[in-house]
């Protein structure tokens, strides 16, 4: 059980500093191709990290009604992240 909050921890980390770089190279880019591509790894990658965190909060700590309610904004924030930078990717990556 601690291996597995450790192991999320890290994965929380990892997907901010990878939202955090792409969010960067998104704000500096002046081509519109990669400013969107950039923006939609962005989304992808705070997608995930909140999904992660939906999962530690849903599962790894003490059940309370703020925790499942925290829990589940988490969630749908993070697959609407989700799915919106994987299709603005899809887009962007065509053109």
């Amino acid at each position: 059980m601690q291996t597995m909050q450790w192991t999320l921890s890290v994965l929380i980390v990892i997907f901010l500093a990878f939202s955090l770089y792409f969010s960067v190279r998104y704000r500096r880019e002046q081509e519109p191709k990669r400013r969107g591509l950039y923006s939609a790894r962005m989304n992808i990658f705070m997608g995930l990290m909140l999904v992660v965190i939906a999962v530690s909060q849903l599962f790894f700590f003490e059940d309370s009604a703020t925790r499942r309610i925290f829990g589940t904004v988490c969630l749908l924030l993070g697959l609407f992240n989700l799915f919106a930078g994987i299709r603005n990717h899809n887009l962007f990556s065509r053109k």
